[in-house]
């Protein structure tokens, strides 16, 4: 796809100056809260010093509007949910934000933060957040904005199609190894074709509006803008985007559409939620950044992701000599008495080495589980089982680890909320391009250390060893 990078190539530069200028005049004006649906925890990779909650009470989500700053994330971690438990939790949600901002008399923003490789329970999120909304608001919400763009995962959109950029080379989503995830795969790479196959047709391709890099370029904003107001019947708009910027322009025009009285969900990668909010850039995370206490122990790296990335990465680690590494053999999970034995040998190793302070890995073993065709269900109940064991390795550990690694989504998540039992954690930043680092809350196991959400398709073969010996420098 050598004319792809033509296009990039040619894109007209930006004014930096007469960008800012244009969104600072607009963004002064726009007071709602921001809420970030968090499909799983790696969607704070672009933003930090935000709370994270990690339960959606009504309790919770009050605090959540009554936190000073405007953008907050609740994880819900909904990717490794049925699509029946999805539905029930994305429905308690829209009631309660629903009855919270009546109550503090406070609009709101409602991003659906999914993955920007368009894994994930699309369109059932953010249709389930459109009918409750609706019905317990009684107004309409006229559009869905579609923006997967993420660009430190190198996540593109040109010409309404999605890619994968690696070096030069722009891989179009469908031909990836994430269109044949066995959850949540798809085949097309333009993104109203996917969204016509994901509806099953209920909203047609030709019935897809899009912002076009052209008119990002150009500024302008007017006809951005009249796009916005068209959009009726929940229509959806694609957002297209090569940088930051693209994103930050489209919000000019985005926040002159709500004052008008528009009405939005949002179904996004990471980049959005930052531009939205306005949320500055900050040097990527050192050791001297990380800890508040010094820590003989040694930390724990959780690699549970099985996408071929995060085997590349797992290899590449293994090079770090100091690190204890433990394979977790997951075939076990088919026999109760076998898995609690793998389950038992693995848990003493780790709080052996760890009050040595000695660094351990544990990794889920490679293959992937496969129980057959029409059979996703039982493997997503496996892999369940899987999960809640490892986050179990991090709740049941003796000793507490100077840091923790999670690696993957499902993975993170379950470890965060689980095994580390945060229910309210701060984003300290990122530690690598892509990867959010947690300082746990006073409630959690283990209080004030460092817990970084490493996602499992994001960073080159060498980023987690480089990120582990950041670590180390303790």
């Amino acid at each position: 796809m050598s004319n792809v990078k033509e296009i990039v190539d040619s894109l007209q530069e930006y004014s930096t100056e007469i960008i800012n200028e244009c969104f600072e005049s607009r963004f002064k004006n726009f007071h709602h809260k921001i809420i970030a649906l968090d499909d799983d925890p790696t969607g704070v990779q672009t933003v930090h010093d935000i709370p994270v909650f990690t339960d959606w009470t009504e309790e919770t989500i009050e605090q959540a509007f009554d936190d000073p700053r405007q953008l907050v994330f609740i994880l819900t971690n909904s990717r490794s949910f049925s699509e029946e438990e999805t539905k029930k939790v994305h429905t308690d949600i829209a009631e309660r934000i629903a009855r919270v901002s009546k109550k503090k008399e406070m609009p709101f923003l409602l991003i659906s933060r999914g993955d920007s490789t368009m894994r994930g329970h699309y369109p059932l999120e953010t249709e389930v957040l459109k009918d409750t909304l609706e019905r317990k608001r009684g107004d309409v919400i006229d559009g869905e904005i579609i923006i997967p763009f993420f660009r430190q995962g190198g996540r593109l959109t040109i010409g309404d199609v999605h890619y994968i950029q690696q070096a030069e080379t722009y891989t179009p989503i469908g031909e990836t190894e994430f269109a044949k995830d066995r959850m949540f795969g798809f085949q097309s790479s333009n993104l109203a074709a996917y969204v016509e196959e994901k509806t099953a047709g209920q909203f047609p391709k030709d019935n897809v509006q899009s912002v076009t890099l052209e008119e990002l370029r150009n500024l302008d904003l007017d006809a951005i803008e009249s796009k916005l107001i068209g959009l009726q019947h929940f229509q959806k708009l694609i957002v297209n985007a090569v940088t930051d910027e693209d994103i930050r322009v489209f919000c000019i025009a985005l926040y002159g559409a709500l004052s008008k009285g528009k009405n939005f969900l949002y179904r996004t990668a990471a980049t959005f939620t930052k531009e939205v909010a306005n949320i500055s850039s900050k040097p990527y995370l050192k050791a001297g950044d990380l800890y508040e206490k010094r820590s003989a122990n040694g930390g724990l790296i959780i690699v549970g992701s099985h996408v071929q990335k995060s085997t590349d990465q797992l290899n590449e680690l293994k090079q770090l000599k100091d690190i204890e590494f433990i394979e977790f053999y997951c075939p076990a999970v088919k026999e109760d008495d076998a898995f609690q034995r793998e389950t038992e040998r693995v848990q003493k190793l780790i709080n052996e080495k760890i009050a040595v302070g000695t660094t351990v890995c544990v990794y889920t073993s490679r293959e992937r589980l496969d129980l057959g065709e029409d059979r996703r269900e039982g493997e997503l109940a496996l892999s369940v089982k899987i999960s809640n064991s490892v986050t179990q390795f991090v709740k049941k550990c003796k000793h507490e680890p100077k840091f923790v690694i999670a690696k993957g989504g499902i993975t993170s998540s379950d470890v965060g909320t689980n095994g580390l039992e945060v229910k309210k954690a701060e984003v300290l930043g990122q530690i690598a391009p892509g990867i959010p680092v947690w300082q746990t809350g006073n409630d959690s196991q283990f209080p004030g250390i460092p817990y970084i959400i490493f996602p499992g398709n994001v960073g080159g073969k060498e980023t987690l060893k480089e990120v582990v010996t950041i670590l180390e420098e303790q």
